[in-house]
């Protein structure tokens, strides 16, 4: 099959149309986007999106990255709200509307119960004369697009626009909450993140798995072990058997002659390896082992070893 120039034409054609207006959001980020973050950060209720029809996907997707950030939030379809679901919303909670024409007339209801009750609500539209925005405690106003849509009719680049203000406010909460990947960590305990957020404690060969050899060992025992091991690479310990070296597959190759056996650890060695802690994460030690182009790392308290990883094992997690 050939490729067809007129789908690889029109696809060019909607992502320069998207660029170009999410260029435009640049100017939304003003003094009411920091009024509608910090109004969300001071929320003591959780955090209440709705919108209808694409709005309403918007909304699920920007409530789902909130509350795995730390902000906890739920989305109300705003047809459902006038038939029951308006009784979720309480009175410490805040209220984010979603509408690039801000005249949604569904979302009435939804408007009227919060100016009842008091509840704080946020916009997000293109219409600064909208009965949204002028109804709303704060208003974040994005310029309306031209849509990628050859008819200018299908929401594509306003609701482009509208999951990266999303985005935007979400990743703003994470840095003012000082959001820690531990905590991320328990908010995604499945799937490939679940995995690339444990913890190398939760997957280190520890005890007699580690291969360790004494500084004075001769290397006919030490490499023994190593072989013994299976890690391609042996840590050399001090009298306070604290790891001051590494013996890897490459080393030896460097360094084999016909004194090579009876020579000490402390001679073949690597001074000063790369060591890790515990508490670091599997994705954090991917990256690391891979700037440094090392297969196997140590993991220890003060220097003193009490496990150790292989690139394979972590690869396996996140495969």
């Amino acid at each position: 099959m050939k490729i067809n120039k007129k789908i690889i034409n029109s696809a060019n054609r909607t992502l320069a149309r998207e660029l170009s207006s999410i260029k435009y959001l640049k100017s939304t980020f003003n003094l009411n986007f920091c009024k509608a973050v910090n109004l969300i950060y001071n929320t003591k209720g959780k955090i209440v999106i709705t919108g209808v029809g694409k709005s309403a996907h918007i909304g699920n997707k920007i409530s789902a990255t909130l509350t795995s950030t730390g902000t906890p939030s739920y989305f109300v379809h705003a047809t459902e709200a006038s038939h029951g679901d308006l009784g979720s919303i309480k009175k410490d909670d805040c209220v984010i509307a979603i509408s690039n024409s801000g005249e949604t007339s569904e979302l009435n209801n939804i408007i009227q119960f919060t100016k009842r009750f008091n509840i704080k609500l946020i916009s997000i539209t293109s219409n600064s004369k909208s009965i949204l925005h002028k109804n709303s405690t704060v208003g974040i106003l994005y310029k309306k697009p031209i849509e990628a849509c050859p008819l200018n009719l299908a929401p594509t680049s306003s609701s482009s626009m509208c999951i990266i203000i999303g985005d935007c406010i979400a990743i703003s909460l994470l840095e003012l909450r000082g959001f820690k990947s531990t905590q991320f960590k328990n908010l995604h305990p499945g799937g490939n993140l679940g995995k690339d957020l444990k913890s190398l404690n939760d997957v280190m060969h520890s005890g007699k798995e580690m291969p360790l050899a004494k500084i004075d060992e001769k290397m006919s025992k030490a490499l023994l072990t190593m072989t013994q091991k299976s890690f391609g690479c042996i840590g050399v310990v001090n009298k306070k058997k604290q790891v001051v070296g590494i013996i890897t597959d490459g080393d030896l190759r460097r360094k084999l002659n016909s004194k090579f056996f009876e020579k000490k650890a402390s001679e073949i060695m690597t001074k000063n390896p790369t060591l890790a802690s515990k508490n670091m994460l599997v994705g954090e030690a991917i990256n690391l082992m891979n700037t440094k182009k090392i297969t196997s790392l140590f993991i220890c308290e003060k220097k003193i070893p009490i496990g150790i990883v292989h690139i394979h094992d972590l690869l396996r997690l996140t495969s």
